[in-house]
C-alpha cells in the first residue's frame, strides 16, 4: 500500500522520506516528495530541516535532497580548481568537465558580506548538466557567479589524477580557468 494513499502523521512521514531517499541514491526533489506524500513542498522543506537537525546526512542539491550514507563510495581523487567566466558559459563549463569524467561536487561564491557562499551540484554527467541548466532557466535563478564578476570555485573529483589534469588543461583551452598570475 502506498504511503500516500493514508493520512500520515508528520513523524511517520518524515521516517518515510528518510527510506525514500536510502533506497533511491539518487537525488529526490522537493515537490516530487511533497506530491507523493499529499503534502506542500514548504512542509517536506521543514520535515527535512527536522531530519538535518536530528543528525541525517541529508543536502540539498541542485537535482534536489540526497542521503549521504558514509558506505557511498567515492572517488579517489579530488581538488579545488577557480573559474571565470559568464554566466552563458556555465553549462560548456560542467560539460567539459562531465565529459573528462569528472564529478562537480559544488561551486562556491566569495559573498563579500556572507563570505563563502556554497551550493551542492552532484552533477556527474550531460545529463545532470541539462537539468541543472534547465532549472536554472525555468525558474530564472541567476547563477552564484553573477555575485561575483564570474569568479568561482568547484570541488571536482574523478577517479584518476590524469582525470583531473585533463579537464583542467580543457578548461584552460576553453578560457574558462582562472590561473595563478606571476
Amino acid at each position: 500500500m502506498s504511503q500516500s494513499s493514508k493520512k500520515m502523521k508528520a513523524n511517520e512521514r518524515r521516517e518515510y522520506i528518510l527510506t525514500l531517499l536510502k533506497q533511491r541514491g539518487m537525488p529526490i526533489t522537493g515537490s516530487a516528495l511533497a506530491e507523493e506524500m499529499n503534502v506542500t513542498r514548504q512542509v517536506i522543506v521543514g520535515d527535512v530541516s527536522l531530519l538535518k537537525a536530528g543528525n541525517e546526512p541529508i543536502v540539498a542539491t541542485s537535482q534536489g535532497y540526497m542521503y549521504m550514507s558514509e558506505a557511498k563510495e567515492d572517488l579517489a581523487y579530488q581538488r579545488t580548481i577557480v573559474c571565470q567566466h559568464e554566466g552563458s558559459e556555465t553549462e560548456n563549463e560542467l560539460n567539459i568537465l562531465v565529459d573528462h569524467g569528472v564529478h562537480v561536487r559544488n561551486v562556491v561564491v566569495e559573498h563579500p558580506v556572507y563570505g563563502d557562499l556554497t551550493a551542492r551540484l552532484q552533477v556527474a554527467n550531460r545529463r545532470d548538466v541539462k537539468k541543472f541548466i534547465e532549472k536554472v532557466r525555468s525558474t530564472n535563478a541567476p547563477f552564484l557567479l553573477e555575485l561575483t564578476g564570474g569568479i568561482h570555485t568547484h570541488t571536482i573529483a574523478a577517479e584518476s589524477r590524469e582525470a583531473l589534469d585533463e579537464a583542467e588543461q580543457a578548461l584552460k583551452e576553453a578560457g574558462i580557468l582562472l590561473e595563478h598570475q606571476g
